[in-house]
């Protein structure tokens, strides 16, 4: 039942002084504790359950309170998380001017957050937080020149930083830019910086291809003494060799294991871009005796500690670790490097190699293709990348199966 002006008015705490929920309407409710009462309303965004502030009674009403909550909902039909909508205008506000570096890069941030991953937006947000809002922040963005922007650049570029200097660099960019089409700028001085920053070194991830090296890693995982979903992990990784993360998030309702085959919804891709990952008979394996302990949870993988979240981002290094290889000598990532050099010696379809890898294609006309495109042989080939592995831990001579082109 909706409450009432006088339900509100005589709203009190549980009999032994804890919290009391009072329902309204539409996820709105009344908290009243020790030390008042206030509005609150439950959404989901996401699929992640939030609580927004509504106010504090009696100062907001029963009637503004619903006003309040129904602008929210408004907000959310339109596809915008009114929690996070009233943090960036909140940090805008305390903003000395309304067009300062800190208030466009925040407004250009909110603006495509949504089409990020998490963990990208993360690194963003952290990265101008850490190392250029408390320099550029409160300066009018207009103003800023392109020495002022490289002296930030450069502070980073002096713990050696050099991959974070160009990121900023290129982030800072994105807002300039962002600036000149909004009319609050009227150029990006970060063009003017090309060459200025060291050049970035760029190293591959730690990975293994000798043959008989993989063989000693892949005999080795199957006598690691830790956790069995750890183990299971680990040995899933080499024979789909996804990103770490699509991994460790995988949810047990993207698998068809009677069909063979894992999708990844398109939100947890980094090219956003739905996936297709042909499961090998070995896979298949893995996935079915893990269903036995983990089948009943979201997750494949569950962490540790709560069965409400992913194994954490750590765990595959860390167990790779305990068996003796160094973050020089491989990582997690280092299955995917390990596959992609193999199976291109192999002399498997380059773009059937590239698409299972689902790598991002920049040449628009061979970006046509789809997530599906060269199941059939993509299929065939995760099967036959499975058999070359069990044959190397085996200690055989293999031949791999392929195609050439």
């Amino acid at each position: 039942m909706p409450l009432t002006d006088t339900a509100c008015k005589n709203a009190k705490t549980k009999d032994d002084g804890a919290p009391a929920k009072y329902a309204d309407e539409k996820g709105m409710y009344l908290l009243v504790n020790k030390t008042g009462k206030y509005w609150r309303l439950d959404y989901r965004f996401n699929d992640k359950r939030k609580t927004l502030a509504l106010g504090v009674y009696p100062e907001i009403g029963l009637k503004l309170a619903r006003e309040k909550r129904d602008e929210a909902r408004r907000l959310l039909a339109e596809g915008i998380d009114p929690g996070e909508l009233r943090k960036v205008t909140k940090a805008t506000s305390k903003l000395s001017a309304v067009n300062s570096f800190e208030a466009v890069a925040r407004e250009w941030f909110a603006k495509y957050q949504p089409t990020w991953s998490e963990g990208h937006a993360t690194r963003i947000i952290r990265r101008l937080e850490r190392d250029i809002f408390p320099w550029l922040g409160n300066r009018p963005i207009a103003e800023i020149t392109a020495p002022e922007l490289l002296a930030s650049l450069q502070r980073i570029e002096k713990r050696d930083a050099i991959e974070t200097a160009h990121r900023a660099m290129q982030n800072c960019g994105q807002v300039f830019r962002y600036a000149v089409a909004t009319g609050r700028a009227e150029r990006n001085p970060a063009a003017d910086l090309v060459g200025a920053i060291a050049p970035a070194v760029k190293t591959s991830f730690p990975t293994i291809t000798d043959p008989s090296k993989i063989a000693e890693l892949l005999r080795a995982i199957d006598g690691y003494k830790g956790s069995f979903i750890t183990q299971c992990a680990l040995k899933l990784a080499p024979l789909v060799f996804v990103r770490p993360g699509e991994l460790r998030k995988a949810e047990w309702s993207e698998f068809d294991l009677e069909h063979q085959l894992w999708t990844i919804p398109a939100e947890r891709m980094k090219m956003r871009e739905k996936h297709f990952v042909p499961l090998s008979q070995q896979a298949v394996a893995i996935l079915t005796e893990l269903r036995a302990l983990t089948g009943s949870r979201q997750y494949v993988f569950p962490g540790a500690r709560t069965n409400g979240r992913p194994m954490s981002d750590n765990t595959v290094n860390a167990a790779l670790r305990r068996l003796g290889y160094s973050k020089e000598d491989m990582t997690g990532h280092g299955f995917r490097h390990m596959a992609s050099t193999l199976l291109n010696e192999q002399g498997w379809n380059r773009d059937a190699i590239e698409r299972q890898m689902a790598h991002a294609e920049r040449n628009s006309i061979r970006a046509t293709y789809n997530y599906a495109e060269y199941l059939p042989e993509r299929t065939k080939m995760m099967q036959s990348w499975a058999d070359y592995l069990d044959g190397l831990k085996a200690g055989a001579k293999v031949t791999p199966l392929f195609k050439m082109v």
